[in-house]
């Protein structure tokens, strides 16, 4: 065959055509699956959490728009109400006024003669009853509504706890990133984190029945539920997580760093002291607010070893006194979720107040840890 009789179209076929490609189609199909699944349990767990605040929020409303605190603030205004009326005829008409159901008391106002406060006012007195009042007894007739009674007995064990918990931890995470061997790292640091496994009603039957007659055996005045024993065991149940990522974060500083501090002639201490702590600050502190968090959200062991019994906030100070029962915010939900109150009351609507108040403390610490660890966070290259 000659040269002439060659051309483009009778040459070789091109090699573009005829580079493999891969089918993708099943991959795609596969990775759209698991997007789809991975959207799902995300917008579960938005939902979720949605669900559970607009239920705080609708039901405590309607703690503090309840006919009753309205029914109360109308009693205490009869004196200005009839300026005229004798102490027996004031007294006779409140008799009256809080014998009668708060949800149909209003509908006599006309009969009465007596014009009640309107809704708005009786909101603003529930809060008031709230934030200023100095015993907590919802339970009671004459209840007493003071949330920091409750708050006071919470912030009293968390700090116990925390007082335990943040220098030991800290040490623990010091030994096992810094000076443990490798080896002895790998062992203890499992059997550390085990103790975050225990539940937490182990802990509290064993603050009940072993830690407090010991304390009692140094402190007579100590009495069988106390929110010593109480805070102390605490303490022990969140030691791993302070330990656990107080580790990660020491851990987490870059080995140049120490070098560069022994290079300077610096002691190990003087290093950990004065580069590797600083460096780790922000995973240090991250970790403690997690601590905090968890330990005033704990239920079972405050409500086992530190009992139910709130104390009034006076002059006497028991509301700070650690070896006197107390009463956390945790405790008392659990008292009034056992099934003895009625759904619907006055009592059974604290347990949402209260679960309100405890959800925006531990929201306002994690805010909080957030922001520290925005702010104070060490990046390294």
């Amino acid at each position: 065959m000659s040269a002439e009789s060659l051309s483009p179209v009778d040459g070789p076929p091109s090699r573009k055509n005829d580079l493999w490609r891969p089918n993708r189609d099943r991959s795609r199909r596969v990775e759209a699956i698991v997007r789809a699944v991975c959207f799902v349990f995300a917008a579960i767990s938005i939902v979720t959490t949605v669900g559970i605040v607009l239920t705080l929020i609708v039901e405590t409303f309607a703690f503090f728009t309840d006919p009753f605190f309205r029914q109360d603030l109308w009693v205490e205004q009869l004196p200005s109400l009839l300026p005229n009326a004798s102490e027996a005829e004031l007294q006779t008409l409140g008799d009256q006024i809080q014998a009668t159901d708060p949800r149909v008391v209003f509908d006599q106002a006309e009969v009465l003669g007596i014009a009640p406060p309107s809704q708005a006012a009786g909101v603003f007195y529930a809060l008031g009853r709230f934030f200023t009042d100095n015993r907590w007894t919802p339970l009671f007739n004459d209840g007493g509504f003071g949330i920091f009674v409750l708050i006071s007995a919470t912030l009293l064990t968390s700090t116990i706890a925390m007082a335990v918990a943040v220098p030991l931890g800290l040490l623990i995470a010091i030994f096992l990133s810094e000076y443990a061997a490798p080896g002895v790292r790998q062992v203890l640091k499992p059997i550390l984190e085990l103790l975050s496994g225990v539940p937490s009603v182990v802990f509290g039957y064993f603050a009940l029945l072993a830690v407090t007659p010991f304390l009692q055996g140094l402190i007579p005045t100590l009495q069988g539920f106390n929110a010593l024993s109480a805070g102390l065991v605490l303490g022990v149940s969140i030691l791993p997580l302070v330990a656990s990522l107080s580790e990660d974060a020491i851990s987490a500083v870059p080995e140049e760093l120490r070098q560069g501090a022994f290079a300077m002639g610096a002691t190990k201490r003087e290093t950990i002291q004065a580069v590797i702590l600083p460096a780790a600050l922000s995973g240090i502190v991250a970790s403690i607010m997690l601590a905090v968090s968890r330990a005033v959200g704990e239920t079972m062991i405050v409500s086992l070893a530190a009992g139910q019994s709130p104390q009034f906030i006076d002059g006497n100070f028991n509301f700070i006194n650690p070896f006197v029962p107390v009463m956390t915010m945790t405790a008392f939900i659990v008292q009034v979720s056992l099934g003895d109150t009625p759904h619907g009351t006055l009592p059974y609507k604290t347990i949402f107040a209260v679960g309100m108040t405890l959800f925006c403390m531990t929201l306002a610490l994690n805010i909080v840890s957030y922001w520290f660890v925005r702010r104070f966070r060490e990046k390294y290259d």
